[in-house]
């Protein structure tokens, strides 16, 4: 049966993990959209081997599911970096690596493969007659990429780097699976405690319809701005 009466003291505690929710979130996207945009730089200038080996990462991280890289991040990463600082004789565990960071680590290594999809997409938009035109009248290299091509690439991403935000926000509720508190992970735990899980759950998608709402509108607002 459902009860309105939870709804009210259930908002507050699942509204408690949106802070932490929004802040790895933020951190996976700027991370993952700077990784992105090297690897679309890559393939755009087309560098030799580089270029390749950009592919190849793209093409395991946007086929393999995100929660096994999760799960191969939360086995893997404790070793390797126990490993890595060994070799400069730092004695460091990596098992106390906390969880929050391993699953930010696995979500950046996954959306950098997609990001690198959406910066490639923006620049292959740029008209390169606009190019010649700049070297025209003496513009160089660096001059050509900061004032004319950087803002309209900018401008090109927004639409399709708003909806990553979304997306890295839905990948944040696998890392309940290695005990990652987000807005979904908050949801399970409250509804556990009072087995209203409708309640918890409904509640948990309108967070949710708020985040993407809000983001929406801040990406119009900007791509309007930039364009004009």
């Amino acid at each position: 049966m459902f009860d309105s009466e939870v709804l009210l003291p259930d908002l507050w505690d699942i509204l408690g993990a949106v802070p932490v929710t929004l802040a790895m979130a933020l951190g996976i996207f700027v991370f993952s959209t700077m990784i992105g945009s090297l690897f679309a730089m890559v393939e755009y200038r087309r560098i030799p081997l580089l270029r390749e080996l950009v592919v190849a990462y793209k093409v395991i991280f946007k086929g393999v599911p995100m929660v096994i890289v999760i799960f191969l991040a939360y086995y893997g990463l404790p070793p390797t970096s126990r490993f890595l600082t060994s070799l400069v004789g730092i004695d460091y565990n990596g098992h106390s690596t906390p969880n929050w960071i391993t699953l930010i680590v696995a979500l950046t290594l996954c959306v950098s493969a997609f990001q690198a999809e959406v910066v490639k997409g923006a620049l292959n938009s740029f008209d390169n007659g606009q190019a010649e035109a700049a070297y025209s009248l003496g513009y160089r290299k660096t001059q050509l990429f900061r004032r004319v091509m950087l803002p309209q690439v900018i401008v090109a991403a927004i639409p399709d780097l708003a909806n990553s935000i979304m997306v890295i926000m839905k990948a944040l509720s696998l890392g309940f699976a290695i005990e990652v508190v987000d807005i979904f992970a908050q949801s399970q735990l409250t509804a556990a405690l009072n087995f209203y899980y409708l309640e918890a759950f409904l509640i948990a998608v309108f967070v949710y319809m708020v985040i993407a709402y809000i983001v929406t509108f801040v990406a119009d607002r900007l791509e309007r701005s930039l364009r004009v």
